[in-house]
């Protein structure tokens, strides 16, 4: 009984990481140039997120990311937060999608004190339309915050991809090989080369 058990567990664990990497795959793969695909997540605050608000009205750059309290996320979090006033200055909005919820944003945020949206995309609704591979699952990291101990669940994990989406709405630079640290110097500069 244990044995068959644990044969259906791991078979229903094989079978959520093979759907996962079909969804990805089913995403549509953009090229600079292509309208950005059009999303609806709940951000930091617990409200309704629409692209179709932000799209054509600045320059809005979406990076997808795994995960909320870890090392190479936090240095690119921390990264857009040092640079925002240069970023607003070329008329940017920056906003991080990851699979994490709500609360693990405002966790996440309070932690860091980050100065820009993040958005919970807990289905991989947003990361299969961008077409960044993802992975169904919950993970749990441990982040003490504040001088308490927190169990951040996620349920779905991102690749790290960076888009710069233009104020016509269209894709103007993909990132699929993001340097964590590096990633708001990279974005500033793509951005210097806009019309």
């Amino acid at each position: 009984m244990q044995t068959a058990l644990r044969t259906l567990v791991l078979t229903g664990c094989i079978g959520l990481l093979v759907s996962g990497a079909q969804a990805a795959e089913k995403g549509k793969s953009l090229s600079v140039g292509d309208p950005a695909p059009q999303f609806s997540l709940l951000d930091d605050e617990g409200k309704e997120w629409k692209s179709s608000e932000h799209y054509g009205e600045k320059i809005v750059v979406v990076y997808f990311y795994p995960a909320d309290m870890t090392g190479g996320c936090t240095k690119q979090a921390c990264g857009f937060r040092d640079d925002m006033s240069k970023l607003k200055s070329e008329d940017v909005e920056v906003v991080g999608i990851s699979g994490d919820s709500v609360r693990n944003h405002q966790l996440f945020k309070q932690a860091h004190d980050l100065n820009f949206t993040l958005l919970a995309d807990t289905e991989g609704k947003a990361a299969e339309k961008f077409g960044v591979p993802y992975t169904p699952g919950e993970r749990t990291v441990k982040a003490v915050i504040g001088g308490k101990e927190f169990d951040l669940v996620r349920t779905v994990t991102t690749r790290r991809w960076t888009f710069v989406v233009d104020k016509e709405g269209k894709i103007a630079m993909i990132n699929s090989k993001v340097k964590a640290a590096e990633d708001s110097k990279a974005v500033m500069e793509a951005i210097s080369k806009l019309d």
